[in-house]
This record gives structure tokens, C-alpha cells and sequence, in this order.
């Protein structure tokens, strides 16, 4: 199992990592950041594989994609 974390205050929006993921579980929030776009969010963690592609393809580094130890 994997965790996302996404630095919504900097993310654009451009939503290249919902583009990205495989299993389709990043979406753009509903809620606006403080320069006024539209961040992602995963929404649901249990099912991320850990694969890093929204990672790599984010142009601002805003994703950070951490592999449980279970």
C-alpha cells in the first residue's frame, strides 16, 4: 500500500498526474488553493499501487508518493 501526498498551496492544477495514474484515483478538488486553482487529491489511497507516476510527471514537484511497511 502507498500514500499520496499532494502540496495543494502549490499545485497548478494542470492535472497531467490524473492523466497519469493508472488506477484513475487522482481528481481535481472542489476547493480552490490560495493562488486561486483547482489542486488534486487522491481519493483513494487503499487502492494506489505506489507507482510514482503522478510523481514524476508533476512539472511543480507538488506529489510525494511514500510505500507503507506493513
Amino acid at each position: 500500500m502507498a500514500k499520496i501526498t499532494v502540496d495543494t498551496q502549490n499545485c497548478k492544477g494542470c492535472l497531467l498526474c490524473v492523466a497519469a495514474c493508472p488506477r484513475g484515483l487522482i481528481k481535481k478538488d472542489e476547493r480552490l488553493n490560495k493562488k486561486g486553482f483547482n489542486p488534486v487529491k487522491c481519493v483513494d489511497a487503499a487502492q494506489c499501487s505506489g507507482c510514482c507516476l503522478c510523481a514524476v510527471i508533476c512539472p511543480d514537484c507538488c506529489i510525494e508518493v511514500y510505500k507503507e511497511n506493513t
